[in-house]
């Protein structure tokens, strides 16, 4: 089988750094950081041993044979390839650890923080990467434009945010992550069943992906929960929406060309509008009982320019950037702890994006983080090394 070529990156560097200063981020940072050194011992299970003298493999589990049997009926592979392969995963401790919630501590939970959750990923050496990757890969990110209707920009943002471009896309083996969440997922978890079963379903995709494309299953390394390559795809994304987007006649996640037309095609997929905005500032005058069912309708876009403007909503805009009449927008509230909170006028576009990342600050930061990116210069000779 022909390998495939893979950058094996640190993902405990980004997630030793995950704890925010400020409000929400603080109360979050004793939780980062037990989950980064679970990451740290899960990518330690990386050194080769023999199934056949390891307990720990899968080789003698009849969970993981029964479901060896359940994929090789549904996808028509070899069952017993399926039964060497998944024999030879690992089951992973920390990897069950990391999947399980946060254990509630009974402290008042913090009001969100967007200043400091923008300011640590809209900061200049992380900008000074992007515009390296930007001009790197200027051609494949414009194409990508122009094809899928997705700004260059916001494709960018995405890659910045989950893997820096690639600098980090992770160290733990793919194959361990899934069969261990998909056979040993911890009952602890209050949707135990459910995410076992999605975990099983991903690890199919993932068999069939690497049985198509002549590449041992053993081999690809990615998050603990099996996010691969530059945009962290799972192996339904990568199956679904992943794109062949250098012409060499596979798809490669980390291969920049590739990475970039698979986050295009993926936004595209999931409901994204060309030619509009993320989203509008908006200019908060009405009161907290007029703003409340707005906000309540969360991300959907619900609400015509008119009526927030009846509201006491103001969209800041110039003639060059105002929004048609018929558009319809979501009122969103980005709390800022004890500050005044941010207020926008959001497109359907944030809520594309967050069907990447759940969290409407995570998608507010791929799109501030494109965008000063977008606006900065090209490096200097100087300046790229």
């Amino acid at each position: 089988m022909k390998p495939l070529h893979v950058a094996i990156a640190s993902t405990t560097l980004l997630l030793a750094g995950m704890a925010v200063l400020g409000g929400w981020m603080a109360h979050k940072a004793a939780h980062m950081g037990k989950h980064a050194a679970l990451q740290q011992t899960a990518s330690s299970h990386l050194q080769p041993s023999v199934p056949g003298q390891d307990s720990r493999f899968y080789a003698n589990n009849p969970r993981a044979m029964r479901l060896a049997e359940r994929i090789a009926e549904r996808s028509g592979l070899d069952l017993a390839w399926l039964q060497k392969i998944i024999g030879t995963a690992r089951i992973s401790e920390p990897i069950r650890q990391l999947v399980l919630p946060p254990r509630k501590t009974g402290a008042r939970p913090q009001r969100k923080n967007w200043n400091a959750y923008r300011a640590r990923f809209v900061e200049p050496v992380r900008i000074r990467a992007g515009v390296k990757f930007r001009d790197e890969h200027r051609e494949a990110l414009q194409r990508a434009q122009k094809q899928f209707g997705v700004p260059a920009e916001i494709i960018v943002g995405v890659l910045g945010m989950e893997t820096l471009w690639g600098k980090q896309t992770g160290q733990i083996r793919v194959l361990d992550a899934l069969v261990t969440l998909a056979v040993d997922f911890p009952s602890a978890h209050p949707r135990a069943a459910q995410r076992a079963a999605y975990f099983a379903d991903e690890l199919e995709y993932f068999l069939r992906l690497m049985h198509d494309s002549g590449t041992d299953p053993r081999e690809p390394r990615g998050s603990y929960a099996g996010d691969m390559g530059l945009p962290q795809f799972m192996p339904s994304s990568w199956a679904r929406f992943g794109v062949d987007f250098n012409g060499d006649g596979h798809i490669d996640l980390w291969n920049a060309e590739d990475a970039i037309g698979s986050v295009a095609n993926y936004l595209l997929g999931k409901g994204w509008l060309a030619d509009q905005p993320v989203y509008y500032p908006a200019q908060m005058d009405a009161s907290e009982a007029v703003a409340a069912p707005l906000t309540a309708t969360g991300l959907a876009p619900l609400h015509s320019v008119d009526k927030l403007r009846s509201l006491g909503i103001t969209l800041m805009t110039s003639p060059d950037n105002a929004p048609s009449p018929d558009v319809q927008l979501a009122l969103v509230e980005l709390e800022n702890r004890d500050q005044p909170s941010l207020w926008i006028a959001a497109t359907g576009n944030l809520r594309t994006l967050t069907r990447y990342n759940p969290s409407r600050y995570y998608a507010m930061a791929v799109t501030e983080l494109g965008a000063a990116i977008a606006a900065a210069p090209a490096l200097s000779t100087e300046q790229q090394d």
